[in-house]
C-alpha cells in the first residue's frame, strides 16, 4: 500500500481508548473521506518510518499532500479536510482496545487533551 495513494491520512494511537474514540468520531464526521491508520498497524509503522520522526508516537497526525501536521497543528487542517475533501471509499478497522482500565479514566482524558493542546509539529513533505 502506497502512502501517497491513501492521503489524506489521520495517524492515531490505536492502543489508547481515548484516541480510538477520537478517531471513531473523526471517521464518522469525515464520512470515509480520510484514511484512518493506527500508529501500531503495519501501515502506521511504514508511515512513521518513511515520513515522521522520533516524536511520532507523542500525538496524532494529519497527513496531506504537502505536510504532516501533528497535535495542535493538525486540528485546523483536519477540520478543513473533513469539509472539503472529495468523497472516496476508505476503510477504518475498528481497533480492539488493549489498554488497561486506567486508560479509560477521567485523568487519562485530561492528560490526552492536555497533550493535544501542548504538542504541535509540522513536517513538510
Amino acid at each position: 500500500m502506497e502512502i501517497k495513494d491513501e492521503i489524506p491520512i489521520v495517524l492515531f494511537d490505536d492502543q489508547c481508548y481515548v484516541c480510538i474514540k477520537f478517531a471513531t468520531i473523526v471517521n464518522f464526521l469525515a464520512k470515509g473521506k480520510i484514511t484512518m491508520v493506527g500508529h501500531y498497524s503495519n501501515f502506521g509503522i511504514k508511515i512513521r518510518n518513511e515520513i515522521l520522526d522520533e516524536s511520532a508516537l507523542e500525538m496524532f497526525w494529519f497527513i496531506d499532500k504537502k505536510r504532516a501536521s501533528g497535535g495542535r497543528a493538525a486540528l485546523f487542517p483536519l477540520i478543513k479536510a473533513i469539509f472539503s475533501t472529495k468523497s472516496r471509499k476508505t476503510k477504518f478497522a475498528q481497533m480492539n482496545n488493549i489498554c488497561s482500565d486506567n486508560c479509560k479514566s477521567t485523568k487519562a482524558v485530561f492528560v490526552r487533551s492536555f497533550t493535544l493542546i501542548t504538542s504541535s509539529k509540522k513536517i513538510d513533505l
